[in-house]
């Protein structure tokens, strides 16, 4: 509340500006960036939450979480944009095949972003909230899953891990990867590919569970991450 109560006000500093021109001076208070404050973007988290709430539908939900080991953290830190990318991928195309394969249906699915874990460390995962069945592939109408379980989370994390590496070695193939500084040693072939058998050894984390409270507490959790707080 302390937070709040000072945030964009002179208790937490702030820049002045100056104008060479009318020479005029102006002072932009700073703000407080807690994620609870309705001023830092919280407002924008709201929106998001009410038109994800309004396009939930009248089925079970699943929460999955999707985790790339810490070994690729390095590569991802120089290379957001395109790993992001290969990330959101990865995971929705094991998703998506998965319901085809075994449900004979299409998901939907709503995924966010997380890069940091409690500690602020890099932790690169991605939540997911999955509906517990899908429109059948010919259309004509819905496919239930199982209410308390949809897919073994050990064949997703297989999966999902030989996606994200495949998409990996092919923008390295590409040239579209960087490396600078302390992972400028990974450029060469021969070590780019120690760095994937290096990945590939350990069994990658899936989380599944289906919300004990339904999506809409996933969602209210998730909306706290959509705008750019911490």
């Amino acid at each position: 509340m302390r937070a709040l109560a000072a945030c964009r006000t002179s208790a937490l500093g702030g820049q002045l500006f100056y104008c060479t021109e009318c020479r005029r001076e102006q002072f932009v208070a700073h703000s407080c960036r807690n994620r609870h404050c309705p001023q830092c973007q919280g407002a924008q988290a709201v929106d998001w939450l009410e038109k994800q709430e309004a396009a939930l539908l009248p089925v079970p939900y699943f929460h999955l979480v999707f985790t790339v080991p810490h070994a690729l953290n390095g590569l991802i830190r120089q290379n957001r944009w395109a790993l992001f990318k290969l990330l959101f991928s990865a995971a929705s195309q094991t998703l998506l095949k998965f319901g085809e394969q075994r449900l004979k249906a299409q998901l939907g699915i709503t995924a966010v972003l997380h890069t940091w874990s409690q500690t602020l460390l890099d932790h690169y995962h991605l939540h997911c909230i999955v509906t517990g069945g899908g429109v059948a592939l010919d259309g004509r109408h819905w496919v239930h899953s199982p209410a308390h379980y949809l897919f073994p989370v050990r064949a997703l994390s297989r999966m999902f891990r030989g996606k994200f590496l495949a998409g990996l070695k092919a923008l390295f193939d590409a040239g579209e990867l960087e490396f600078h500084g302390q992972i400028e040693a990974l450029a060469p072939p021969a070590n780019f590919a120690s760095l994937l058998r290096e990945a590939a050894s350990p069994e990658w984390v899936v989380y599944a569970k289906r919300p004990f409270a339904g999506p809409k507490q996933v969602l209210a959790y998730l909306s706290r991450y959509t705008s750019p707080t911490a």
